[in-house]
């Protein structure tokens, strides 16, 4: 009777020894996800950050007049070349 109670024991340990180690194995690879997802988190903020600086910097008026300019050859604007529509439907020029 006590060797049956012994190889039950023993079976037992085996089984929650298998379990363990089971369970470790299980945790590290959600610790090596959970690691990677940060470091994916990290770098998709960083290229947020990146695209929100290129968007301010697009987006000003210099670098927009400069690129017409330099790209598209357009010149600003001055009241020798501007017409104005009167409501009788006659074009004048605008003169200083």
């Amino acid at each position: 009777m006590n060797g049956r109670v012994n190889v039950i024991l023993l079976v037992a340990l085996l089984v929650c020894a298998v379990i363990l180690v089971q369970t470790q194995n299980r945790a590290r690879h959600l610790f090596i996800e959970v690691e990677r997802s940060q470091t994916e988190a990290r770098q998709l903020e960083v290229e947020w950050s990146q695209l929100q600086l290129d968007q301010s910097t697009l987006g000003k008026h210099e670098r927009i007049q400069s690129n017409a300019t330099r790209d598209l050859n357009m010149v600003p604007v001055t009241p020798d070349r501007t017409q104005y529509i009167t409501l009788n439907n006659k074009t004048n020029k605008h003169e200083q």
